[in-house]
């Protein structure tokens, strides 16, 4: 079950500090609504690492639709070091 607390619980941040753990952030309200998250780095850095993954999804598929898809057998032969007309 998520950890959510009202904003003013930052006057002792120590005790909400406690909570935050990898896989389980704190969440913190203001005016009953949600407005912050406190994550562990590692979840930190997990997520920046997907959206940076995403992104560079979402770049190589435009890419692709706007100068053409590479075929499997060059994407093989690239990588293999032969030449594609060696398939």
């Amino acid at each position: 079950m998520p950890a959510i607390m009202p904003v003013s619980t930052l006057r002792s941040y120590t005790e909400v500090l406690e909570d935050v753990r990898p896989g389980s952030p704190v969440f913190l309200t203001k005016n009953g609504h949600g407005r912050y998250a406190i994550l562990d780095m590692a979840d930190y850095d997990r997520l920046v690492a997907e959206q940076t993954l995403f992104s560079e999804l979402q770049r190589g598929r435009m890419s692709g639709e706007s100068e053409g898809w590479v075929s499997a057998s060059d994407v093989r032969a690239r990588f293999s070091g032969r030449s594609s007309d060696a398939s």
